[in-house]
């Protein structure tokens, strides 16, 4: 039994966690099923399965072979299909994806259903974080970002810009008032965001009467490292924050934060969709970026 067939059968065993119905499913025999994993094991010097009279569990090395079995087996079947493949025809494997929490929640993952619903056999691994993910290092296949990008050996397209304001809870106005112009933030406390705590905050940053980018050391006794936590900070009343827009409209409308300093807007930040430089993109992956360009794109300003 070559490589390639000896993976298909390691990933059944792996799904289905038996050996039995693994061998049923591929018309084999069980012994022949074992066999082939077995030979994987030595070739490969580790445990991939733990085996009991009640069920086949993955070791840890296990569940990271079987994850680059499937993104294998994908990639060949689109190489074995690719001067024949038809722009509609339904994707298979796994795609790994890392964005922002906002665009997840308000755009990509409403919009999911429909997509996977052309593609049944395509699985979406889809990352929320604040933390700048290692896009190669980390596995991903494509990641959204939003900010300037300096990651080696990516490329970065630019999808547009996130516009961002300055917001406070009303209990916070009540108490200090509403400030009128960046000169009254001395006596207005921010809510600071760092992606490293203990790095130096940033201060209240804004677009003045012609549009250059200005900054003010402002006070503040709360920062955090995360855009939840930033949210909720400002909500509780603990300072101003400086957020996109998209990321709080829905406690805009709801009147639990009001807008604040509008002629003093934070800059907009740069969104880019980064993949990996490498000459052949797997179909699925241009597919899933050209349907994800297509939908965030309108979107951003």
């Amino acid at each position: 039994m070559d490589q390639l067939q000896a993976m298909r059968v390691y990933v059944q065993v792996a799904k289905l966690g038996s050996f039995t119905q693994a061998a049923d499913n591929l018309g084999m025999l069980k012994a022949s099923v074992s066999n082939a994993v077995r030979q994987l094991e030595e070739q490969l010097g580790t445990r991939l399965l733990h085996r009991t009279t009640r069920k086949v569990q993955m070791t840890q090395d296990g569940q990271l072979f079987y994850e680059r079995c499937q993104d294998l087996l994908a990639d060949m079947e689109e190489l074995t299909t690719w001067f024949s493949r038809e722009e509609d025809q339904p994707l298979r494997g796994r795609l790994r994806v890392d964005m922002p929490l906002a665009l997840a929640r308000t755009l990509v993952i409403p919009a999911l259903p429909a997509f996977l619903q052309r593609h049944p056999q395509l699985e979406i691994e889809l990352s929320s974080t604040d933390r700048r993910v290692d896009m190669v290092r980390e596995g991903f296949d494509c990641v959204v970002r939003v900010g300037n990008v300096h990651d080696q050996g990516v490329i970065a397209l630019p999808l547009g810009q996130m516009a961002q304001i300055n917001c406070a809870s009303p209990a916070y106005l009540e108490r200090h008032g509403l400030p009128q112009s960046p000169e009254d933030l001395a006596s207005h406390p921010l809510v600071h965001y760092a992606q490293s705590l203990g790095s130096r905050p940033t201060g209240f940053e804004y677009l003045d009467a012609e549009g250059q980018p200005q900054r003010r050391t402002v006070p503040g006794s709360v920062t955090v490292n995360n855009s939840d936590a930033y949210r909720q900070a400002a909500l509780a009343g603990l300072g101003i924050i400086q957020v996109p827009r998209r990321g709080v409209q829905r406690w805009l409308d709801s009147g639990d934060l009001v807008e604040i300093l509008p002629d003093h807007l934070p800059p907009p930040l740069p969104v880019f969709l980064l993949y990996a430089n490498r000459r052949h993109l797997p179909v699925r992956v241009r597919r899933f970026m050209t349907w994800l360009q297509a939908l965030l794109q309108p979107a951003l300003s």
